[in-house]
């Protein structure tokens, strides 16, 4: 017999390292790329959309602003600065402003004080509070035109619902389209009764992430309600707040149906443009008479910087007033 019988088989030499494969370091490599690189392919989406839909309409609106731009006739001659220069001049553009103002102050403050004071309500132990707080968003589903129509009628100049309780208590009617004031008073009440419910929602939400064991040290402390609410709800809420201050100012100088649904559809806003707003002057400069779209253009560009003005300088007052409660 052979001597072979019954041995060992031979090993297989080694492979070297270098030509050993490498499963390992390449999915530490592939790891490596998913967390730098996945995050900015999760939001690409929102900044595509943006840039197209969002970006560049508003850069499109800069570049039309520096032409006489009209839609009807297609006349389009480069005019440079020339439309700043006559809408600076325009009365009409600064009535339309002022109106704007005027009714933002009138909704928005109240607006914002009633819903954090709705929402701490609603924090509260009480009965029925879940159906509370899905009442209190029944005028945000509501459709606008038909908020607009209903509120139309009850501050009608003639058989109104409000005239008619002024006149129970001796109170003469009240002329709401042909005074000014009057009719930002409607128009903020519009306002004000569609979106306070909206914010106390948002208040509520973030008020339920505060913890309660901080409200029962302030009790043990003798802390009362109120002060709990200025000392640990109010500031513990400040993002909050702020957000809802910046969001209600966009929307305050945006405010195009609520009048436009006042005056039943007309844009002029009034017999003297008494309540007639930025957004509908625009529309009035840009869609009807003439079409002036260059013009049109540089208003909106113009109501743009006026947001970014007011809306930082709502968010320095809230920060503020926010801070000295907290101290």
């Amino acid at each position: 017999m052979s001597s072979t019988v019954g041995a060992a088989p031979p090993r297989r030499a080694a492979t070297p390292a270098r030509h050993r494969p490498e499963p390992r370091r390449s999915s530490y490599r592939l790891g490596r790329w998913d967390l730098k690189y996945s995050p900015y392919l999760y939001v690409a989406p929102f900044f595509v959309l943006f840039g197209i839909f969002g970006l560049f309409p508003l850069l499109y609106t800069v570049y039309v602003s520096l032409f006489d731009y009209e839609l009807l006739s297609g006349t389009r001659e480069f005019a440079g600065l020339e439309n700043y220069r006559v809408l600076l001049a325009d009365a009409q553009f600064w009535n339309a402003a002022y109106n704007t103002v005027g009714i933002f102050v009138l909704s928005t403050v109240p607006q914002l004080i009633v819903a954090l004071l709705l929402a701490n309500l609603l924090n509260r132990q009480m009965r029925g509070r879940t159906l509370l707080r899905m009442g209190i968003v029944v005028p945000n589903i509501t459709s606008v035109a038909a908020v607009g129509i209903i509120f139309a009628l009850i501050f009608a100049d003639r058989y109104g619902l409000v005239n008619w309780l002024l006149g129970t208590v001796g109170i003469d009617p009240v002329a709401w389209r042909d005074n000014r004031y009057a009719s930002w008073l409607a128009i903020a009440f519009m306002v004000d009764w569609r979106w306070t419910g909206y914010n106390a929602l948002i208040y509520l939400g973030a008020m339920q992430a505060i913890p309660r064991d901080l409200y029962e040290s302030a009790s043990l402390d003798g802390a009362s309600a109120w002060r709990q609410f200025w000392q640990i709800t109010v500031p513990l809420i400040r993002p909050t707040i702020l957000f809802t201050v910046i969001i209600s100012t966009i929307g305050g100088f945006q405010i195009f149906t609520e009048p436009l649904m006042y005056g039943h559809g007309m844009v002029r806003g009034g017999a003297e443009h008494e309540f007639q707003t930025l957004a509908m002057y625009i529309y009035e400069q840009t869609f009807t008479g003439n079409a002036e779209y260059g013009y049109g253009a540089a208003m909106s560009w113009l109501l743009f910087l006026m947001i970014i003005i007011f809306a930082l300088i709502n968010f320095a007052l809230v920060r503020r007033s926010v801070k000295g409660e907290q101290k």
